[in-house]
């Protein structure tokens, strides 16, 4: 491990019947961390119409690697039928998702949505890496 090392921490938080699925994610998505994020998250998509709200608040870096996550997401979740949402308030994150010409092809809010009663904890996770910081 470096020095820089942090840990990717997932939880997953269902919502009432109809609602939508909240992953929260803290920590690094990157390198190190996309592989064992992307398994998770491709069993998560695997179900049709479904509602899902990534919730990047925590997310301290992410790379390369950690952006092709997203659009895998996005892509799996679109192709059956579904609905993805990113919750960031990182004007950082923003701004690299326009740089690179993401900036159109998610949907991101500042806060999760209305329908959701109670917030999302993380618990704890693998990763580390080269990675772009966010705050």
């Amino acid at each position: 491990m470096t020095e820089n090392h942090t840990e990717l921490a997932v939880t997953t938080a269902r919502g009432s019947v109809g609602g939508p699925t909240v992953v929260a994610l803290r920590g690094d998505i990157d390198v190190d961390t996309a592989t064992s994020l992307t398994t998770r998250l491709d069993a998560l998509t695997s179900a049709p119409s479904l509602d899902l709200v990534l919730d990047l608040r925590g997310v301290t870096f992410i790379d390369c690697a950690g952006l092709g996550v997203l659009c895998r997401v996005r892509n799996r979740v679109l192709a059956r039928t579904g609905r993805l949402r990113l919750v960031s308030d990182s004007a950082r994150f923003r701004r690299m998702l326009r740089l690179v010409d993401l900036g159109g092809a998610f949907e991101v809010t500042s806060r999760l949505p209305d329908v959701l009663s109670r917030p999302v904890d993380a618990g704890a996770g693998p990763g580390a890496g080269a990675r772009v910081a966010l705050r």
